[in-house]
């Protein structure tokens, strides 16, 4: 945007980094995708990050990170079974390969989040 737009305050938004949530809050089981290779979540115990830097994946969540490792692409698919706890991240391209799983017992609302800067962060295939 060239231009600053003015909203009212909200006691939500994110008011340092440039982040956005999905506004439906996921439940059930839910697949996306998401183009870009950052995010700044995975810093407290309520959000979990998969990001790629320097072609290599790091696993965020709690303000511990674990590398991970598998084949560097443009997109992440995410998968939620928010019933079972499961979180599941896939590298996306000809193929999709498993990055990493979680399993937890998710006790609040989740919402799909991006961290949008120079790349161009967009949600794709949100089901």
């Amino acid at each position: 945007m060239n231009q600053q737009q003015s909203y009212p305050d909200h006691p939500d938004r994110f008011t340092y980094w440039f982040q956005v949530l999905s506004r439906e809050s996921l439940t059930g089981r839910c697949y996306w995708e998401v183009e870009g290779r950052r995010s700044l979540f995975g810093y407290n115990d309520k959000s979990w990050s998969l990001d790629c830097y320097t072609e290599r994946y790091t696993f965020y969540h709690n303000n511990n990170l674990t590398p991970v490792s598998g084949p560097v692409s443009s997109g992440i698919g995410v998968y939620l079974d928010h019933r079972a706890g499961i979180l599941s991240f896939y590298s996306v391209a000809e193929t999709m390969t498993l990055l990493h799983r979680v399993k937890t017992t998710f006790t609040q609302p989740l919402h799909a989040g991006i961290f949008v800067n120079n790349e161009n962060s967009t949600f794709v295939n949100l089901k």
